[in-house]
């Protein structure tokens, strides 16, 4: 089996953890998405890009980012639908390019009150 590519990722996501609305963390399972799989929802379903591009962007082939993007959209959907917990590797294993990132400048969205 060949080494794994570092992968490149952009951006750092503002929130980590995500879970159904009044159930405790300690009675629900987790799901994790690895920063790999957060750059490819970031590029294939918010920059809107084409495959072929966004996985030019991240430095693999067309082949990897489409089993990557598979991946990250069943863990979501199985935390959606089954009422887990998402969680989002934020430890960085990829290389970060925070100058190719459009989102660098913005600042954190204001907290809403509820």
């Amino acid at each position: 089996m060949r080494p794994c590519k570092k992968r490149r990722v952009c951006c750092q996501p503002y929130s980590s953890y995500f879970k159904p609305r009044g159930v405790p963390c300690s009675s629900l399972d987790e799901v994790v998405l690895k920063p790999d799989e957060i750059e490819a929802i970031r590029l294939a379903d918010l920059e809107e890009l084409y495959q072929e591009e966004a996985a030019k962007k991240m430095n693999i082939s067309r082949p990897t980012f489409g089993r990557i993007i598979d991946s990250a959209h069943k863990k979501i959907a199985h935390a959606l639908l089954e009422g887990k917990a998402l969680r989002l590797d934020v430890k960085q294993k990829g290389k970060i390019h925070e100058n190719l990132c459009p989102h660098k400048k913005q600042q954190r969205p204001p907290k809403r009150s509820l």
